[in-house]
């Protein structure tokens, strides 16, 4: 393991612990740093990650989406609870499936929709109170409309195997 790995390593096991403290700001910060941290490597300059990375890089996920569960089953509305609660199995049993079988098809059918969920539900309670899950048109509406997005994501990273951060890394950080 190289010291550019084991840093970003550090990073994506501390920096998620703000989402404890601070939902929204540690979620974004969590989310970003899942994003980037490819690139980030690269511009630490002590090595990169090795063959190893998609592994990884779920276990860091899954840790961070804890932390978001965790302070999921403490909201009051079962609206937004429960469909957290089911969205975080969905994403968990996706994951064990996907790395047991290797079967790229399975990331379309277990869509990480629960970080879309969580991250609608903390904005929303702060924001925008009146479109709060309450009901089963307050969370059927808003989960089609995270789920069209989404589903054009997973198939972008893990079926046609895009890698965004190239062209980052590329045009702006002039590596490759």
């Amino acid at each position: 393991m190289t010291e550019g790995e084991l840093i970003v390593i550090g990073l994506r096991i501390a920096v998620p612990l703000l989402i404890l403290r601070a939902p929204l700001a540690g979620g974004l910060a969590a989310m970003l740093l899942d994003a980037f941290d490819v690139v980030l490597v690269e511009v630490i300059g002590l090595g990169g990650f090795g063959s190893h990375y998609s592994e990884l890089d779920k276990g860091l996920d899954t840790y961070y989406l804890s932390l978001e569960l965790i302070v999921a089953l403490g909201w009051a509305s079962a609206w937004a609870r429960i469909p957290a609660l089911v969205l975080f199995a969905d994403r968990v049993l996706g994951v064990v499936l996907f790395e047991a079988t290797h079967a790229r098809w399975l990331l379309l059918v277990f869509p990480n929709m629960f970080e879309n969920w969580w991250l609608y539900c903390v904005v929303v309670q702060r924001f925008f109170p009146r479109l709060y899950p309450r009901s089963v048109g307050t969370v059927a509406i808003p989960m089609v409309l995270l789920l069209i997005p989404k589903l054009g994501q997973e198939w972008l990273l893990h079926y046609e195997k895009a890698q965004p951060w190239d062209g980052i890394k590329r045009n702006l950080l002039g590596t490759s």
